[in-house]
């Protein structure tokens, strides 16, 4: 059994007929040729695989691609590319294996889409879905207070 599904990303419009219960990450992956959103653990668990769902922060591991017929996901390749979250992720060692930073940016990206100035505990909550391997959380939290305009300290 399938379903028919429209819905768009990164604004491009996307029109296939799926499993229901396929995840939004592989028709992501697969369908649309976007890598940068990653499989960390497949259980929700690690962010990695966080993209926005009509601008709302997911883990696109846990979406039934049934559940986005009409809707509008972004990817880190649909955020522009002079979103200041790169070069502040770049110039504050916010990436280190890169497996998590995708996720990072996304949840970075709606944090400051909702709170264009977050404080430190903010930036900590809202990333608290989003797990570093490498332990970089110091990076990853300058970058985004960075992004933000308040200094990478």
């Amino acid at each position: 059994m399938t379903v028919s599904c429209r819905f768009t990303v990164n604004g491009s419009p996307v029109y296939g007929h799926f499993a229901p219960m396929r995840r939004l990450l592989d028709v992501v992956r697969a369908e649309c040729g976007l890598t940068a959103t990653k499989e960390g653990c497949g259980e929700g668990e690690c962010g990695s695989c966080a993209v926005l769902l009509d601008g709302a922060l997911v883990n696109s591991c846990l979406v039934p691609i049934a559940e986005v017929d009409g809707r509008e996901v972004t990817t880190l390749e649909g955020l522009r590319t002079d979103d200041p979250l790169f070069a502040a992720f770049a110039a504050s060692g916010g990436t280190q294996c890169g497996i998590c930073t995708p996720g990072m940016i996304m949840a970075a990206r709606a944090l400051l889409n909702d709170c264009p100035h977050p404080d430190l505990s903010e930036i900590r909550r809202a990333l608290s879905g989003n797990l570093c391997r490498c332990t970089g959380y110091t990076g990853i939290y300058a970058a985004i207070r960075a992004a933000a305009g308040q200094g990478g300290e």
